[in-house]
């Protein structure tokens, strides 16, 4: 697949299905041909259209190809990782970039078109033409650090995981670090926000998938997550997992959860031990009925953590003010079909530093807008402290071939 220079922006970042990528003419190779040799872990390229002849083998980045310099016509990429090849030597972003996708087996080939100059090896496709993990910035808020905050810095964060099974923490600067090295796929759902265990600093949970396991990882007030806790198993009965901040009023952090069989809501109160306690249902049933479930922080200004939902059948976007150990009625706050075109919805608090909860989504492959379109388009919509948000402003393009934000 060839990459234009202006792959980042969001025009063409809908085409990040990254499904056979770069194997034009893949298949089986010709009898004659010498894809069989290429080692396992190495990416390798031949100067002939059947892949036949000398062979040039690399297992690391290369900035100059020297004597190969645009001479690849037969290609393979027999390693675990994405081989970025690049039009320009050093890695150039102006020139194109071909993205191949992992070939651990070394079966299947193809063609590059011969501009090759530079190439590279990484973890994720994304890596060939971004950064791995996308900007984030939010202003400093009036108040002290609170909801959406991991290190307490009065800005708002993000954490991010790749499709390495990455976790990278954004503090709001425009800047990242690592904060999981890996295994963080084996995870098929992501929660903030609270303190759970009583230090005063905001916790993740996570659900283990292939076991419905619920781990608590403590949070060390730097953005870096500690030692992880068993909170208990059987959560795999639950299509979704909400950490809403304290809905009780007893200054611990609660979850809410939906029950895949029965649609209902339940409440399960943060203990003094950094548990859960007894369950209590908040919603009879027709939650199943809602497909993006988020804890916004306090959006209408009364001082108790809210929850923002999306309708499915409508595109609808409700406002769940939080009651003292409930929710009370929906208040509608967005309609229209552009809430269907959102794909992630993230609520970390006060994002532009105005003292009022945000909210920020991420796009789908349907979005348009004068600034950006298809997957990928970040848009913040300014909460107005009544519950109600402004449209949603684009304010980045890059938010494309992660694998969670929360």
């Amino acid at each position: 697949m060839r990459v234009s220079p202006l792959r980042r922006l969001a025009t063409l970042a809908t085409t990040l299905g990254l499904t056979s990528l770069g194997l034009l003419g893949a298949g089986a190779a010709p009898a004659q041909a010498a894809i069989k040799d290429c080692p396992a872990g190495y990416f390798c390229a031949w100067k002939t259209d059947n892949g036949t002849g000398t062979m040039f083998k690399t297992n690391t980045d290369k900035a100059t190809l020297g004597a190969w310099d645009n001479t690849f016509r037969s290609v393979v990429n027999h390693t675990s990782k994405f081989a970025c090849l690049y039009d320009d030597p050093k890695h150039g972003p102006a020139g194109s970039v071909s993205v191949w996708d992992p070939d651990p087996k070394g079966t299947e080939w193809g063609h590059s078109g011969g501009t090759v100059s530079s190439l590279r090896l990484v973890p994720t496709s994304r890596e060939c033409v971004l950064p791995v993990y996308p900007r984030w910035y939010s202003s400093v808020a009036p108040r002290a650090a609170g909801f959406g905050d991991l290190d307490a810095d009065r800005r708002a964060d993000v954490l991010v995981r790749d499709k390495a099974g990455r976790l990278w923490f954004l503090p709001g600067d425009t800047t990242g670090k690592l904060v999981g090295t890996g295994g963080w796929n084996a995870f098929d759902s992501l929660v903030r926000h609270g303190d759970f265990t009583g230090d005063g600093r905001e916790d993740v949970l996570a659900r283990e998938a292939s076991t419905g396991k619920l781990w608590l990882y403590s949070g060390t007030g730097t953005g870096s997550l500690g030692a992880r806790k068993l909170l208990g198993g059987g959560w795999n009965a639950m299509s979704r997992i909400v950490g809403a901040g304290d809905l009780t009023g007893d200054g611990r952090a609660d979850v809410l959860a939906v029950e895949k069989s029965t649609g209902k809501l339940w409440l399960y109160p943060g203990t003094a031990t950094g548990g859960l306690g007894v369950r209590k249902l908040l919603g009879s049933g027709g939650w199943n009925g809602i497909n993006a479930l988020v804890g916004a922080g306090d959006m209408n200004g009364d001082g108790r953590a809210d929850l923002i939902a999306r309708e499915a059948s409508t595109g609808k976007l409700w406002l769940y003010p939080g009651k003292a150990g409930s929710l009370g009625p929906r208040v509608l706050s967005g309609s229209g079909s552009g809430w269907k075109l959102m794909d992630t919805f993230l609520g970390v608090g006060d994002v532009n530093g105005d003292g009022r909860a945000d909210l920020v989504t991420t796009t789908t492959s349907d979005f348009v807008s004068p600034e950006c379109r298809g997957v990928g388009c970040q848009l913040v919509h300014t909460g107005r402290g009544n519950g109600a948000l402004e449209p949603g402003v684009v304010v980045d393009t890059d938010w494309w071939d992660l694998n969670g934000l929360f």
